[in-house]
């Protein structure tokens, strides 16, 4: 019986058989302002050659699953001929769920996933879950580890003791990719130009050129520079449609804590020692020093270097 793994994210799906290819998707539909009769799916956004002025579909809000419809839709796609061709009858599916997901929202999953799809067998499960089974598997002496789950629209922290989740230690900052995506939105529309309707185009800029600051100061002194002594500024070259009558915008390649944009949240080290410290003092040092990082948030550069664990 083959094995699918769907990790079922707010912003993008991953998904593959096990011992395959994984596939990252988009895990929603879009709609463009120059095809807007014309409802686009997961990858289909591909076939959309103006990326500008995109409208979202998501399935998730607030980090939960409510539309159905459209994650429908969007697992059609997945599991369809155009995809993965799943034989329904032969395949069992390992899926991920938010931390502390809704009873009445894992009870609707459970039955489409077995009356709709007649999957044979289902496992619901965290993503961080996945990746903390990872990092016992591939280092077997290690008894601890602390798992900095960054996602679109939360960042959790989860502490694991011989792969089982300690739940008194979760700790939740509600700061994800999504946030973060809007936040460099308000900074552009508000000094250079408007984009506060490139939700896709500016997310794409976050991935392209921030990252997170070591020495924060420094990098401003350096931003402030010119000519070639400025390794801090980029121009980034926007797509032809954009609402700019230029080719190009010189955006601050820097990264923003959660402190300087006004939100009321513990940051990610400050969560990480209250996890820590929530759990018996015997096992602190074994947290420490293995903190794993998971979560599309996570790729951003240089972050790994701020926590200073295993990865």
């Amino acid at each position: 019986m083959a094995t699918l793994v769907l990790d079922n994210g707010a912003y993008s799906a991953k998904i593959g058989f096990s011992q395959e290819r994984v596939r990252v998707i988009p895990n929603c539909q879009f709609r463009s302002k120059t095809s807007r009769l014309k409802t686009f799916t997961a990858n289909q956004l591909d076939e959309i050659k103006d990326p500008s002025g995109l409208f979202y579909i998501l399935p998730f809000q607030r980090g939960y699953l409510v539309n159905w419809d459209v994650q429908r839709k969007v697992w059609d796609h997945l599991f369809g001929k155009e995809m993965f061709k799943v034989d329904f009858a032969d395949t069992s599916v390992i899926i991920t769920e938010p931390y502390f997901n809704f009873s009445s929202i894992q009870e609707s999953m459970n039955e489409i996933l077995f009356e709709e799809y007649q999957f044979q067998s289902v496992l619901r499960t965290n993503a961080g879950s996945l990746s903390a089974h990872h990092f016992f598997s591939s280092r077997p002496s290690e008894l601890c580890c602390l798992l900095v789950d960054g996602g679109f629209s939360f960042t959790h922290i989860i502490p694991y003791c011989r792969s089982k989740k300690m739940k008194e230690g979760i700790r939740r900052v509600n700061v994800g990719g999504k946030l973060l995506t809007n936040h460099l939105k308000e900074i552009i529309s508000y000094r250079q130009l408007h984009v506060m309707d490139e939700t896709h185009v500016i997310n794409q800029v976050k991935e392209d050129v921030c990252y997170v600051s070591q020495q924060f100061f420094k990098d401003m002194e350096i931003s402030q520079m010119k000519g070639e002594e400025n390794t801090v500024v980029r121009d980034y070259v926007l797509p032809d449609s954009a609402p700019s009558k230029k080719a190009s915008a010189s955006l601050g390649r820097r990264w923003c804590s959660a402190g300087n944009i006004g939100i009321q949240e513990m940051g990610i080290p400050e969560a990480i020692v209250h996890s820590i410290q929530s759990l018996p003092e015997e096992m602190h040092a074994h947290f420490f020093q293995n903190i794993v990082l998971t979560g599309g948030k996570h790729l951003v550069p240089r972050l790994q270097g701020t926590f200073g664990g295993g990865a």
